[in-house]
């Protein structure tokens, strides 16, 4: 009888889960003490529960499953700070590309010419480069300075390019591009917040990354669009027209975004310090749990560049070429396209912008496929294949104009060819550096990858201005040899290039 009540009160202390739990009835049975007169005939039944219950417990350890756990590769942070993060992302991409479709006109209005419109196009890139000195030194491992100032820049600078037409100043257009220039350095957070091994598993950096670059093809999309839909409403009257439309607009939508982050985004702590490992299998957690902590006077320096392997060195360059192989690319065809159709088809901003968009939007549905499917392949894999298409686009384009065969419909496709692989391309630069490099140099590598995406950035944007200058065989010729640079890189470090997916 013993046997069966032990045998009983042990399943159910398993309950419907299937997890052991300690039976507070199976305690006071087996330790309950023995009545004088009776103990010894019942010793050998107690005796006899005992081990039933010690075969029942090894059966059991060895049929039921184990306890889930947390998995450090798969975690991720707060949904709402990391909305935050990524809608920002796209906002801040918004802010950049809004002005492309009435850039070159404004700045004729203005007295200006097509290359200063490229200028004021890129210039932000150069601004955005030059904050993060200081903002990396003081940001002490968080995001919400970094967030506030972004904010606040974009803000004032988009209210500065709106009031130039006002005052009729030209280089108050370029001053306000310089001022939100410092809040695009958002652009690095946005990277480094999600590949933070602190937060960030290393299976879903490159789900995060399809993520940010999803938000990319949002803002170089929609932006553009709106931008020239604001230009052919016009509003005219002197301060909110079509020039200056997409400065108040934008300015707008910061204040709403700074409002939110108030109230949605949480903070990390500040980082403790600790020896970190060579392994860039670990999870953030596995390496925190296992160092121990690094006295106070200890300084960072001791995650110096002698580390690295020469193997590692060429990884770093492998990835920052293509980085900036990319946006250089995006860029030059975000500035050259207002431009060179206008004198191609007669294009207005209105119709420039809507090219644009046309072509952006062509390529969502493929970039939402990819935060869904690209995780399941090698980020060196869908970094070549993105390559490939923007390089097919390139060499396209190429023949065309070779041929003199330029049309809306084929150029069109050249577009949305260029657009979707090199966007594509750009999901993986830093999700694979971050899986390749230790932990400690996750806010290394990010300001690496962001230098490169503004170096990308900025000469993309001055050589799509003078493409039509120059010469658009000349103009194309010279970005499919940069793209050739980081193909012979990729292909020389293929094997090194191995990390996890996710």
């Amino acid at each position: 009888m013993s046997t069966v009540l032990s045998t009983v009160v042990d399943y159910v202390a398993h309950g419907e889960s299937g997890v052991k739990r300690p039976s507070r009835s199976l305690l006071h049975l087996n330790s309950a003490p023995t009545l004088s007169g009776s103990g010894r005939s019942t010793q050998p039944a107690q005796t006899a529960a005992n081990g039933a219950q010690e075969e029942f417990e090894l059966q059991s350890a060895a049929t039921d499953p184990p306890a889930p756990v947390d998995d450090p590769e798969l975690r991720l942070p707060n949904r709402g700070s990391l909305a935050i993060m990524i809608a920002t992302n796209a906002l801040l991409e918004f802010a950049f590309f809004v002005t492309i479709s009435s850039a070159a006109m404004y700045a004729e209005y203005l007295g200006g010419s097509a290359l200063f419109s490229g200028l004021t196009i890129g210039i932000p890139a150069v601004t955005s480069g030059l904050a993060l000195i200081p903002l990396t030194r003081y940001d002490g491992g968080q995001y919400s300075l970094p967030l506030k100032v972004a904010y606040i820049s974009v803000f004032l600078g988009s209210i500065l390019y709106a009031v130039a037409y006002r005052a009729h100043f030209l280089y108050l257009i370029l001053i306000g591009r310089i001022v939100s220039g410092f809040g695009f350095s958002g652009f690095m957070y946005a990277k480094r917040y999600c590949s933070d091994p602190r937060i960030i598993g290393i299976r879903r950096r490159t789900t995060l990354a399809s993520w940010l670059v999803l938000g990319q093809g949002f803002g170089f999309s929609v932006g553009p669009f709106v931008g020239g839909l604001l230009y052919k409403v016009g509003f005219s009257n002197q301060v909110f027209n079509g020039y200056t439309s997409s400065g108040w607009v934008t300015s707008f939508i910061t204040v709403f975004f700074t409002i939110a982050s108030l109230y949605l985004f949480e903070d990390l702590p500040k980082p403790h310090r600790v020896f970190s490992s060579n392994s860039v299998e670990l999870g953030a957690a596995s390496a925190l749990a296992s160092a121990p902590p690094v006295p106070a006077e200890v300084p960072v320096e001791q995650y110096g560049i002698w580390q690295l392997s020469g193997q590692q060195w060429g990884v770093i360059i492998s990835m920052c070429w293509s980085s900036m192989s990319c946006f250089f690319v995006l860029s030059s065809w975000d500035s050259n396209i207002p431009i060179f159709t206008a004198a191609a088809f007669n294009y207005t901003p209105y119709a420039a912008g809507n090219f644009i968009a046309l072509g952006g939007i062509a390529t969502l549905p493929f970039l939402l496929a990819s935060v869904r499917y690209s995780p399941r392949f090698q980020d060196r894999t869908v970094l070549a294949t993105g390559s490939v298409i923007g390089l097919t686009g390139l060499v396209l384009a190429l023949v065309l104009l070779a041929t003199d065969r330029v049309v809306f419909g084929s150029f069109y496709v050249c577009w949305v060819l260029v657009a979707l692989g090199f966007n594509l391309a750009s999901t993986c630069t830093l999700s694979l550096l971050s899986k390749q490099l230790p932990n400690a140099w996750n806010s290394r590598t990010s300001v690496a990858i962001q230098y490169s995406n503004y170096c990308g950035r900025v000469t993309g944007s001055i050589l799509g201005g003078a493409g039509v200058q120059m010469g658009m065989k000349n103009y194309i010729a010279v970005q499919i040899g940069v793209v050739g640079v980081g193909a012979l890189l990729h292909l020389t470090f293929w094997k090194q290039l191995k990390a996890k997916t996710g």
